[in-house]
């Protein structure tokens, strides 16, 4: 029997990106597999005829309002507004800073993306996320003691969004292929300052990445080997000795998700230190 989902819509407004309000959203949807969200996003709400512009879209497709909007005076035409449509309104932050004020005993700024400032928090991001390009997929071997983490890894175990996401977050973040019989670059042996991780996943998990793969005309490319269970668990077996040898530490990415790896990965480096 078809599995049918309910749909409805999910209002998500702020005065900045939007970011937190679509995590935040996301997040509480995904415990409602029955129901599937209309996302309506609207960035970059700072006054009251923009706030107008949202509420007369609210009215055409009535649903839940998530909101971040700092002004308190948007913030009240918000809710009046939706109090007379009958729709739930809810201030994501609000919250959050009610309980921030009451422990610290300091009263919010209240400034708009204030999480976006441009300050050494940013730009070490952006430093990482250039590292992490530069040094994806094995290339720039001579830096890898410049980097925070080096994942390795077979084909297809995440390790370049996985990177990327840990860019993101500030941390330097290399990744190398792991080939059998191709024996990795000295500096990976050299380096201290990182920590090396290894990514694995089952044959099978590969095996159905792999074929979802699209790739290019390759000379000499063996698509059968590359998606057969039993190479790729050869594969596998010469990655995990190779991280037992070196005492670097495996993640079995197989049911985790990017974020749940990299997860792991600082939970990892946070012991080593």
């Amino acid at each position: 029997m078809e599995n049918k989902k309910n749909f409805f819509h999910l209002h998500l407004i702020s005065d900045s990106t939007g970011e937190t309000l679509m995590s935040a959203g996301r997040a509480v949807s995904a415990q409602f597999h029955a129901s599937m969200p209309i996302e309506h996003v609207y960035p970059m709400i700072r006054n009251q005829k923009q706030l107008q512009a949202v509420v007369e879209e609210i009215d055409r497709q009535p649903g839940i309002v998530l909101y971040t909007i700092v002004d308190q005076q948007l913030s009240s035409f918000l809710e009046i507004q939706c109090h007379a449509l009958g729709v739930p309104c809810v201030n994501v932050l609000e919250p959050i800073i009610g309980i921030f004020q009451t422990y610290l005993g300091a009263t919010s700024r209240r400034r708009v993306g204030a999480q976006h400032a441009l300050n050494a928090d940013y730009f070490a991001r952006i430093e990482a996320l250039n590292f992490a390009m530069d040094h994806d997929d094995g290339q720039m071997p001579e830096h890898y003691d410049e980097a925070d983490i080096v994942i390795i890894g077979i084909s297809r175990t995440s390790k370049t969004p996985t990177s990327i996401y840990l860019a993101n977050r500030g941390i330097k973040t290399a990744n190398i292929p792991v080939v059998p019989n191709v024996p990795l670059p000295d500096s990976i042996y050299k380096a201290t300052k990182p920590l090396i991780v290894g990514l694995v996943a089952t044959s099978d998990r590969i095996s159905q990445i792999r074929k979802n793969r699209e790739l290019g005309a390759t000379g000499g490319f063996d698509r059968g080997q590359y998606i057969d269970r039993a190479t790729i668990m050869e594969e596998l077996k010469y990655a995990r000795a190779l991280c037992a040898r070196n005492n670097w530490p495996l993640i079995d990415v197989t049911r985790r998700s990017i974020e749940e790896t990299a997860a792991a990965i600082l939970a990892l480096r946070q012991k080593t230190r």
